[in-house]
């Protein structure tokens, strides 16, 4: 009964330390209304207690987590195992808030049945210190796995090609979601046929760390985008196909061809529009509309031809109206007041130089010599920012 006694005491506030010491576990109830409340509201208000004071919920938190579960004062020592045994394996109240956040259940499993075979695991690979905590954290759904059919397999696949515990945890991070996945379903066939296809096994571990939402996909899918990919010359072992792949995947058949023929309608033709995509995949990632905008923009305003836009398609990715009308529109008042030439840099100061290096060369530099410079370029808020 000490043990227990000093275990709880070491989960709650100090105030409520002091209510212990002098009372019992009631004293985790809040304060008596003098209006009689419900079973149901004193259960709630009971759980958001908790939550909130043993957990290191915000109110709100709690209160929404409140909602999807239930507890009950007088039957406390299974969440209160859960919460001592992830504090004994280094969880501090961030990673135990935002776990109970994602996975409020977790206050309802068994300890020595559930959760410390997996923990068990993943300390035997190496997942030690503030690696455990944030791995667990970034998905809880991987506690919810099997260690030999799910967790075994996905963890010796992932470390095959990223290493470290380190390097795990940083791919987790982005995305979470990966070691949860049904590995044999999809993950492992799509890396094999990558693999097979050429793709080197440090664009794998790329891939796996920075995009891998693409390797998630159905396998038949991938299987259309390679054989798609490679018909348009982009080959998986080349550096571009990473990116390619990823708009390919993300749009429907339908879509693309959408994209295809709205661009063939501002007069480029089909070989065009590859050789662009080629330089610059997220091309046609890009919204019909976004496509229309920016090549009117370039086309009859910025008056270039196709090729130059060809040449370099990441023009179309940036903002008409944020970035490149902005810009414009100070160089056209400058040009006509003869502070600048209208040449071939015109184009660059549109569209290449950063935000800051255009505020300083073209608006603050002339801001005393043109009336309302800076508000032609967007406002002192925009000014501020770019400053910032």
């Amino acid at each position: 009964m000490a043990t227990r006694k000093k275990n709880l005491q070491l989960l709650l506030s100090p105030i409520q330390k002091r209510c212990l010491q002098t009372s019992s576990a009631d004293a985790l109830l809040p304060p008596t209304r003098t209006t009689t409340n419900t079973n149901a509201s004193s259960s709630s208000s009971f759980d958001v207690h908790f939550l909130m004071n043993s957990c290191g919920l915000s109110s709100k938190s709690a209160l929404s987590v409140s909602h999807k579960l239930q507890l009950h004062q007088n039957k406390l020592q299974k969440p209160q195992s859960v919460l001592l045994f992830l504090k004994s394996h280094g969880f501090d109240d961030s990673h135990i808030a935002q776990l109970i956040e994602k996975r409020p259940k977790i206050l309802h499993s068994g300890v020595d049945d559930t959760l410390k075979p997996k923990f068990d695991f993943f300390v035997k690979n190496g997942f030690t210190g503030k690696l455990l905590p944030q791995l667990i954290a970034s998905d809880p759904n991987i506690l919810s796995a099997a260690v030999d059919s799910h967790l075994k397999p996905c963890f010796e696949l992932l470390k095959l090609f990223l290493g470290s515990p380190d390097r795990i945890v940083v791919a987790l991070k982005r995305a979470p979601f990966l070691m949860s996945f049904s590995f044999k379903g999809a993950v492992q066939p799509n890396i094999e046929l990558l693999i097979k296809e050429g793709m080197h096994v440090d664009r794998v571990a790329k891939l796996l760390s920075l995009h891998a939402r693409v390797i998630l996909v159905k396998h038949d899918r991938m299987v259309y985008a390679v054989n798609a990919l490679k018909n348009l010359g982009v080959e998986p072992k080349t550096p571009v196909f990473l990116h390619a792949a990823k708009v390919m995947l993300s749009i429907s058949k339908s879509n693309w061809r959408k994209k295809i023929e709205v661009m063939k309608s501002l007069g480029w033709s089909e070989e065009e529009i590859i050789v662009a995509f080629k330089r610059y995949p997220y091309l046609l990632a890009c919204s019909e509309e976004k496509i229309r905008k920016s090549l009117d923009f370039f086309v009859n305003t910025l008056k270039l031809e196709p090729q130059a836009i060809i040449t370099c398609p990441e023009y179309l990715s940036y903002s008409v109206d944020r970035r490149l009308r902005p810009r414009h529109n100070v160089l056209k008042v400058l040009v006509s007041k003869k502070l600048v030439k209208e040449d071939e840099k015109i184009v660059r100061a549109v569209t290449r130089i950063s935000d800051r290096d255009f505020l300083e060369k073209y608006v603050t530099k002339y801001a005393d010599k043109v009336t309302g410079l800076l508000e032609i370029y967007g406002g002192i808020s925009k000014a501020k920012k770019m400053e910032s």
